[in-house]
């Protein structure tokens, strides 16, 4: 089982890094070359701008578009990654973005970056509550059909789930705590 991590910027280091602790191959992507053999991609934290800009310039978002399409590619955005996934950004209609996922996001609906905070999360699926990280945190304001929703923080949607594909506003791989890391490769696995 081989899983990448969209190595363009951001935090792909600690996805990396959380995968190895799984057992998991870990590969940094940067290029469509790099896609070749993996089941499962991780689009980290990060700035969501400079994601979908250089993943189009690379020709990566038309490689997973591609991939996905033929059932080869399981995908989670994290954070800046859940923006890029989106299919809309709202009050950014012009940014790039892979748009997989019939959600509509907003940037930073938490705040700014002193008003990142940690909280524990009930995930759809978890025997207990997940410590869940919110840096410049994005909401997932609109699911359309058949996106589930699997977790809430109060009544703003954070973690959603479509097929083989999923979205969170959180940061996961800043934890420690492997287990959604551990579900997204058996996902990935199909």
């Amino acid at each position: 089982m081989k899983i990448g991590v969209l190595a363009l910027q951001g935090d792909f280091r600690e996805h990396k890094q959380m995968l190895e602790a799984l057992g998991v191959e870990a590969v940094e992507v940067r290029l469509p070359k790099h896609l070749t053999g993996v089941h499962g991609l991780i689009a980290p934290g990060g700035e969501s701008t400079t994601i979908g800009k250089l993943a189009a310039e690379y020709g990566l978002d038309e490689a997973i578009r591609e991939r996905y399409a033929c059932g080869e590619l399981a995908v989670w955005g994290t954070c800046a990654g859940a923006i890029w996934m989106a299919q809309e950004i709202i009050g950014y209609p012009d940014q790039p973005r892979l748009g997989l996922m019939p959600i509509a996001v907003r940037r930073n609906a938490y705040g700014r970056q002193v008003e990142s905070f940690e909280e524990d999360l009930e995930i759809q699926g978890l025997d207990r509550p997940f410590h869940a990280v919110f840096i410049r945190a994005p909401v997932i304001e609109r699911v359309g059909e058949g996106v589930e929703v699997l977790a809430r923080h109060g009544d703003r949607v954070v973690f959603v789930q479509q097929d083989r594909l999923w979205a969170s506003s959180f940061h996961p791989e800043l934890t420690g705590d492997t287990r959604l890391h551990a579900r997204f490769v058996e996902l990935a696995r199909g």
